[in-house]
């Protein structure tokens, strides 16, 4: 047995997953897989079959977060040359809300012949947001009978979580709702998998079902006026006698899994955490004032409070569900990365790849390079950041993109950068509603690819936020703090650590270099972001409902096809 210990992250993301081994004295990643998912987001037919899938739909296959565990996983123990038994603690963390259906033998409804070619026994990823109509009316119904749940989280329930995505199923399929013994956040899916015991995060429980510590659930007469059908959805669907906290341990490693690992039978696993607020330990925000902002695909904003407040439009606020000890707030913007990358896509001439490729770098860098030599407010546009709808604060997931200002001589760089801009008004939106609903924030704390990587739009962050923005230095921030929960799963009798707020204060790292505001460019961020405002409210309020009325036209067009 050697000396030093390991935990072990394994991070799902929503293109791929993998699994970090990290150095529980020193911090240090000592090996890393990763794996691509092989089926990758279905979102136009299910895999091997002629059904096709409607618009906003967006699958994964848990197959393939099965085949990340055992790949990645012996891989790292290979590469690093860690042994089993040095391995104190095993964390998953994985991208929300991701919703599955489950039988009694905790196996995916679309394992099984007869549901493979229905697309409701498939996992539905965060970013489904074919439930919009089922979440429309949680939130009409909601407000009508005056239900509490609605004021914890911003005045409504998004489409990407589990009570809207279960109405739907059992809306259109009652069948895989009947067949169902379970529907599972995925990350206590591969928790259940590993350790054979079912237990259900508090995470998942309050900041995607609806579970408020003091109160419990939405009421039985609310579900049953939604659909009789779901009358006793808690009861049945889910686990509400068995929510455990974050932080804690769900069970051992079961011999299965063991085995098929090159693990320990017995190895301690932490309860699942989501993809984002595991990297809150990362980057040292485990106490309040710090806002966390992982940007990758999406983007998540998290902040700890020592109250509990109403703040309208956020995803929700859950005690002791992000840091142990705290009420946690919870905001987003559904499209970042995923935003650049439908434009460097769908919008960039041949000339700018071909420049690109004769310099060695890819199109981002280029772009990025052209966007860095404009001014504030040079290109004379305005974007709005709704490619995929909006999470905060108008929590609508039927708006649409915009941008404003081109004329014949705009580049694709200075569209590229509205677009960075449009992401960072779309942050200070939050981090305004925050503050003046008595949630302050001093700092912000990034983490993820683009924050590592990408010094410009960091600087615009910091420069339309008006504060100081510090950078984790981790290249895997999520499966780094999967790891540290890992660590804290075993506790320090193992090896490990008694809470995360101890692991983070000895495993975090931020670069020394951080992101001030240049009071110059602010100045100018203030007159465009007063614009962004009125077009946000124009657009995403109903003064003017120009975006749901073409979504529903092109929706109409395409039924007739």
């Amino acid at each position: 047995m050697g000396e030093n210990k390991y935990a072990l992250g394994v991070d799902y993301g929503t293109k791929s997953g993998r699994a970090l081994l990290m150095n529980v004295r020193t911090g240090e990643e000592v090996a890393e897989a990763v794996l691509e998912y092989p089926h990758g987001v279905i979102d136009e037919r299910l895999p091997d079959s002629e059904v096709t899938l409607d618009i906003d739909w967006a699958l994964q296959h848990p197959a393939d977060h099965l085949e990340v565990l055992r790949v990645c996983v012996p891989k790292v123990l290979k590469d690093s040359g860690v042994a089993a038994q040095d391995v104190i603690g095993i964390g998953i963390d994985f991208t929300s809300c991701s919703m599955l259906p489950v039988d009694r033998d905790n196996t995916p409804l679309c394992f099984l012949p007869e549901y493979r070619e229905n697309p409701h026994a498939y996992m539905k990823l965060w970013k489904h947001h074919a439930a919009q109509p089922e979440a429309d009316e949680i939130n009409r119904i909601g407000r009508e009978m005056g239900e509490p749940f609605l004021d914890f989280y911003g005045g409504k329930l998004s489409a990407e979580w589990m009570l809207a995505k279960s109405l739907q199923i059992a809306d259109e399929a009652p069948e895989i709702y009947d067949a169902a013994d379970l529907f599972m956040e995925a990350g206590d899916f591969m928790v259940a998998t590993l350790t054979g015991k079912r237990t259900w995060s508090n995470y998942s429980a309050g900041f995607k079902t609806a579970w408020n510590k003091r109160l419990g659930f939405p009421s039985k007469a609310f579900f049953k006026r939604l659909n009789p059908r779901v009358e006793n959805l808690i009861e049945d669907k889910f686990q509400p006698d068995n929510i455990c906290p974050v932080g804690s341990r769900a069970g051992l490693l079961n011999a299965e899994w063991a085995g098929c690992l090159g693990l320990c039978e017995g190895t301690p696993v932490a309860v699942a955490i989501a993809d984002a607020p595991a990297s809150m330990p990362t980057v040292g925000a485990v106490e309040a004032g710090l806002l966390m902002i992982i940007m990758g695909t999406s983007s998540c904003h998290m902040v700890l409070s020592e109250s509990e407040q109403k703040v309208p439009g956020i995803c929700g606020v859950v005690e002791d569900a992000l840091i142990p000890g705290y009420f946690g707030y919870e905001a987003g913007q559904p499209a970042t990365g995923d935003l650049l990358d439908w434009f460097v896509s769908n919008c960039v001439p041949e000339d700018y790849e071909r420049q690109a490729r004769e310099r060695g770098i890819n199109i981002h860098t280029l772009l990025t390079e052209k966007a860095q030599a404009l001014r504030p407010g040079e290109s004379g546009l305005i974007a709005l950041d709704w490619l995929n709808g909006n999470r905060t604060k108008l929590i609508d997931s039927d708006l649409t993109g915009l941008i404003l200002g081109l004329t014949l001589l705009t580049k694709p760089e200075e569209i590229y950068r509205a677009l960075i801009e449009a992401t960072a008004f779309g942050t200070k939106i939050i981090v305004d509603n925050f503050e003046k609903n008595g949630v302050p924030i001093r700092e912000i704390r990034a983490c993820g690819g683009i924050a590592r990587k990408n010094e410009m739009m960091m600087q615009i962050y910091a420069d339309v936020t008006g504060r100081e923005i510090k950078v984790s230095t981790s290249k895997q921030s999520s499966a780094c703090g999967a790891a540290m929960y890992g660590a804290v799963a075993a506790g320090s009798a193992l090896g490990g650590y008694d809470s995360i707020q101890q692991a983070s204060r000895a495993l975090c790292k931020l670069s020394p270099k951080g992101y001030h505001p240049n009071p110059e460019n602010s100045r100018v961020y203030e007159r465009i972001f007063a614009e962004y405002q009125l077009l946000h409210d124009y657009f995403g309020t109903g003064v003017n409902d120009v975006m749901k009325r073409m979504k529903a036209l092109r929706q109409q067009q395409r039924d007739r096809a």
